[in-house]
C-alpha cells in the first residue's frame, strides 16, 4: 500500500509562480495541488468556510504579500476555522519581523522562494511528517532571538552550549536520527539532551519549544 498523496493548496498572487508551483506538485509523487489561488480571500472562501463542502486539505502554501489581506492574516484565520491544516509561508521576505509575526500566527513552516524545487518538496514533507521546516537563513534568525531575548526565565534553568545546538535543529525541523548523524551523536544521547531541554524549557514537544523561543523574540 502507497501512503496517502500530501493534499497542498497554493496561495499567490503572480500568476506564473502560481503556475509553476502548480505544476511542480502536481508533477511529483506523493502530492497533489488540490487548489491553487491568486488571493487570502478566495484561499479562505475556498477551504475555511462553514459549509460541509470543505476540501480535504494538508498543507497551504502561503505567499505573504498578497493583493487585500496579507498571508500573515490569512494563516490566522485559516489556524482558527481549519487547525487540521498546516500552513507553510513561502515568500520573498526575510526580514524579523516578517518571519516572527508569520510564526505567531500559526505558520509551521518558512521558507524562501529562491528555494530549490527539490528542496521546497522535502520541506513540505517535514511540514506534513510534523516537522517545521525553515530555510537556513531563517532558522538561524530565530535562533539568535532565542540568544538576544532573556533566555533564563526565574524558574528556568540554562541550556548548555549542547542543548541550545540541539534546540537549534530542532526548530530547523531536523529529525533525531538526522541530529544524531549531523553532531555525530548517537540516538540515545539526542533523545536523553532533547529531554533534558524540553524539562529545563517546561515544555512537552517541539512545537512548544519553538513557539517558547519565538515569544522572547524581540
Amino acid at each position: 500500500m502507497t501512503a496517502d498523496p500530501i493534499r497542498v493548496a497554493i496561495v499567490e498572487d503572480r500568476a506564473e509562480v502560481r503556475e509553476g508551483l502548480a505544476a511542480l506538485i502536481g508533477a511529483s509523487e506523493g502530492f497533489v495541488c488540490l487548489a491553487r489561488f491568486g488571493d487570502a480571500e478566495s484561499f479562505l472562501a475556498g477551504v475555511a468556510s462553514d459549509s460541509g463542502d470543505r476540501p480535504e486539505l494538508d498543507v497551504a502554501l502561503m505567499d505573504i504579500g498578497l493583493p487585500g489581506m496579507d498571508g500573515i492574516e490569512a494563516v490566522r484565520h485559516l489556524r482558527r476555522a481549519r487547525p487540521d491544516v498546516q500552513a507553510m509561508m513561502l515568500t520573498v521576505y526575510e526580514d524579523d519581523d516578517h518571519v516572527f509575526e508569520a510564526l505567531r500566527s500559526g505558520a509551521t513552516g518558512y521558507v524562501l522562494k529562491t528555494t530549490p524545487p527539490a528542496d521546497l518538496l522535502d520541506a513540505l514533507r517535514s511540514l506534513h511528517a510534523g516537522g517545521s521546516p525553515m530555510s537556513s537563513g531563517i532558522a538561524r534568525r530565530v535562533v539568535e532571538a532565542f540568544h538576544r531575548g532573556p533566555v533564563v526565565a526565574e524558574d528556568e534553568a540554562p541550556l548548555t552550549p549542547r542543548e541550545a545546538e540541539i534546540l537549534d535543529l530542532l526548530v530547523q525541523g531536523f529529525r533525531y536520527r538526522e541530529i544524531a548523524e549531523r553532531l555525530f551523536i548517537s540516538l540515545d544521547t539526542v533523545r536523553t539532551h532533547v529531554r533534558h531541554v524540553y524539562e529545563k524549557m517546561h515544555v512537552r514537544s517541539r512545537a512548544e519549544a519553538a513557539a517558547k523561543v519565538l515569544g522572547r523574540a524581540p
